[in-house]
């Protein structure tokens, strides 16, 4: 009875015409609040899959500023809409192609089954993943296995020259300023696939931008863990539900997701199980033949003194190009890898 007595005591008045109660859910601000989190409301969703196909540019803000409201719910959202966005440059011909439609397309259907996103607890601690690469920044807000919100956006045009580290760096700054509201105060867990990212603490040796980003990262109580494979392996399973009312994720042990990653997989959830074909031997191969390949060699001599900052070494010694793996010259192997190829 605390509440009642509250609103008496501070003279608040209620319409009963416009107040509901003993109610499962709520629609408010085109969002459907329940119990069980925050979903989106189906008349939004309606109204966003009847959109016909822009044929100007305010045609296209609109759709964008609409589509962008719900932008938390689609993990990957700044890249999925990156055709549609660039007919936003000023001096650009406004030509609809297929890359655009594709856009328009994916846009809607992940609207038509978004997740449910879990309303945060403040006393409790929060995890973030984060992902970069080059077409832009990517994270996943969880909490307890649950997730929160998505962010992404595309890269600005000076951060397509930062290195790799200066990238996964840029994702977690991201990430901090945006959910600054939710985890400002409280533990948090910072997850990146980027090895180095671990010490950022403790080096000595860090540049002016990263400098700067230290001091932000230093008013925020986290820890930053190396994530043996890339952050949005998680978000790709948590960005599509199936006949389930939040979207959770368990915890893959770190062997699997390595080898997940080597193996370029993801993981869609599905009520009758999940069919993965796999051939487990490829990347030995390639590795392999990768010690007998002097370009390459050459390549890792470049990547110890940061000369080629698209080109990284893993743990294993596996040299990658942004996010593909490196086939040595040697025609067994790249015989191999194009049999392997799905058609």
């Amino acid at each position: 009875m605390g509440y009642p007595y509250s609103v008496r005591r501070e003279q608040y008045r209620f319409d009963p015409c416009k107040c509901e109660f003993w109610i499962d859910e709520v629609p408010f601000l085109g969002y459907i609040i329940s119990n069980g989190g925050i979903s989106v409301d189906p008349t939004k969703v309606k109204e966003i899959v009847a959109w016909s196909i822009p044929t100007t540019v305010t045609e296209v803000r609109s759709f964008l500023g609409l589509v962008g409201y719900y932008r938390r719910f689609i993990e990957g959202f700044a890249k999925i809409a990156k055709s549609i966005t660039s007919l936003l440059e000023k001096e650009r011909e406004f030509k609809w192609d297929e890359k655009c439609q594709d856009n328009f397309d994916q846009l809607k259907k992940r609207l038509m089954s978004p997740p449910v996103l879990v309303m945060p607890d403040l006393q409790k601690g929060f995890d973030i993943y984060c992902d970069a690469c080059g077409q832009g920044l990517r994270c996943v807000l969880m909490q307890e296995g649950h997730v929160i919100a998505y962010v992404s956006r595309q890269l600005r045009k000076h951060e397509l020259n930062y290195p790799t580290h200066d990238l996964e760096l840029a994702a977690v700054v991201h990430a901090l300023k945006i959910w600054r509201h939710y985890i400002m105060g409280t533990k948090c867990q910072v997850y990146t696939d980027h090895k180095s990212l671990k010490y950022i603490f403790t080096q000595k040796d860090l540049n002016l931008r990263q400098r700067r980003w230290l001091e932000l990262i230093k008013d925020y109580d986290l820890e930053i863990h190396y994530h043996p494979g890339k952050a949005n392996l998680v978000a790709d399973a948590l960005s599509r539900k199936e006949h389930v009312h939040s979207a959770i994720v368990a915890q893959l042990p770190d062997e699997i997701v390595e080898d997940f990653r080597r193996l370029n997989l993801g993981i869609v959830a599905h009520t009758k199980g999940v069919i993965i074909d796999v051939e487990p031997t490829l990347e030995q191969e390639i590795r392999k033949g990768q010690l007998d390949d002097a370009k390459i060699k050459e390549i890792k001599d470049l990547i110890t003194v940061g000369r080629v900052p698209e080109f990284t070494e893993d743990e294993q010694g596996t040299v990658w190009f942004k996010d593909r793996i490196c086939v040595p010259d040697i025609e067994s192997e790249r015989e191999l890898g194009l049999h392997l190829v799905p058609k």
